[in-house]
């Protein structure tokens, strides 16, 4: 079922972070749905479909269980086809086009905003997310404004934004330390996921050196001052990415006007229902964080970027009429002096209240398994 939709699922965070809890700044961009895309070791890319529902069972955090079936190319029923094939021939170009005009709307803002101006240059990082007065202040307001009215176009009509408020912290400050918190924990669904955040908060993000270079997105993702990953060789004085995020939440932390960093610590995305193993490099400035749960209910189509490729999944989001986000923002969060002295103890620990106020399941897999289930995935379809 439509064949021409296949394409390669990159992710940012393909390789775990260092013994030392850093964040790896050199990651392996091999394709996750390809069977080639994998090492030797794990080279056997066919099985069965009897086989498919142990796999499920192993690869629970990833599994996609909406009608549109296994990496989204499950048999249709005839009402379903019917209403696809309505929305690809009408709601999709009309999104399409809508999403674009956007787009370049923002983009031919922040290049106004940007004219005549030095982009902060530092650790081999460029942005303009240290602008200050109104070029800053258009850049914010209009990055904000145009996300949730991106959203509106791809479905999110209605976004459902709690706090709770049930949640009190036995080390948390009464005094002094009350501000604001160095960076934005999130646990990570869906490309959506950055939408949702830029129309919220337009905090930084971690991205590929090469996203820098891209029409359009290359100066947006300046304008949110993203720290990108360099993948050629550092010379000795360069801090690396995990020194710079340290930094940069450190920042955020004690100067109200420094942007604030976004961090998915689980490194890969899920289908919505499980919490992976957080990595530390967000806890390592020993600042306070404010974890943020995002999920997607659905009936049809799950938002979730899990196991489908990302045009197929493009192509179903925009074809449904109505989407869904619903929000809960914990407190932030302190960490104690313990959990100061040993940043794993600290990710841990909010993994685990997180867990609990999202009604999410802990599991203990990672991207590494993420690859063999799509590798597995692929050579069953290839079978077919």
């Amino acid at each position: 079922m439509m064949k021409g939709m296949e394409s390669e699922l990159k992710d940012l965070n393909s390789k775990p972070p260092k013994s030392n809890g850093t964040i790896a700044t050199v990651r392996d961009d091999r394709p996750l749905l390809k069977s080639d895309s994998l090492s030797s070791t794990t080279t056997t890319t066919t099985t069965t479909a009897a086989e498919l529902q142990d796999l499920e069972k192993k690869f629970a955090a990833y599994v996609r269980r909406d009608v549109y079936g296994t990496m989204g190319r499950g048999e249709l029923a005839p009402k379903e086809k019917l209403f696809l094939g309505f929305a690809l021939v009408t709601l999709l170009p009309i999104r399409v086009i809508l999403a674009v005009t956007v787009l370049v709307c923002y983009y031919v803002i922040c290049r106004v905003c940007t004219l005549f101006s030095t982009p902060n240059r530092e650790d081999e990082q460029e942005d303009y997310a240290h602008m200050g007065g109104w070029r800053r202040n258009v850049i914010v307001r209009c990055g904000k404004a145009l996300s949730r009215v991106m959203l509106f176009i791809f479905g999110f009509y209605w976004i459902t934004d709690s706090s709770s408020s049930s949640i009190t912290q036995e080390n948390e400050p009464q005094s002094e330390e009350t501000g604001r918190p160095g960076v934005i924990i999130s646990n990570h669904v869906s490309y959506l996921d950055i939408l949702y955040h830029m129309s919220s908060s337009f905090p930084s993000f971690v991205a590929k050196r090469s996203v820098a270079k891209l029409p359009l997105v290359g100066l947006i993702s300046k304008c949110l001052g993203c720290i990108y990953v360099q993948r050629e060789s550092k010379t000795s004085d360069f801090k690396g990415v995990s020194a710079v995020v340290t930094e940069r939440i450190r920042e955020a932390h004690q100067n109200e006007s420094a942007p604030l960093m976004m961090l998915f610590p689980e490194g890969t995305t899920t289908n919505g229902d499980y919490l992976l193993p957080f990595k530390t490099g967000g806890f390592l400035a020993k600042a306070p964080v404010l974890p943020v749960i995002l999920k997607y209910p659905y009936q049809r189509f799950s938002p979730a970027w899990d196991s489908i490729s990302g045009v197929r999944h493009v192509i179903f989001l925009l074809c449904q009429f109505v989407n869904y986000i619903e929000v809960v923002r914990l407190p932030i969060y302190y960490p104690s002096q313990q959990e100061m002295d040993d940043p794993k103890l600290y990710a841990d620990n909010v993994r685990r209240l997180m867990a609990t106020e999202g009604n999410l399941i802990l599991s203990d897999i990672g991207l590494a398994e993420k690859r063999i289930y799509h590798a597995a995935l692929n050579g069953l379809f290839s079978q077919c």
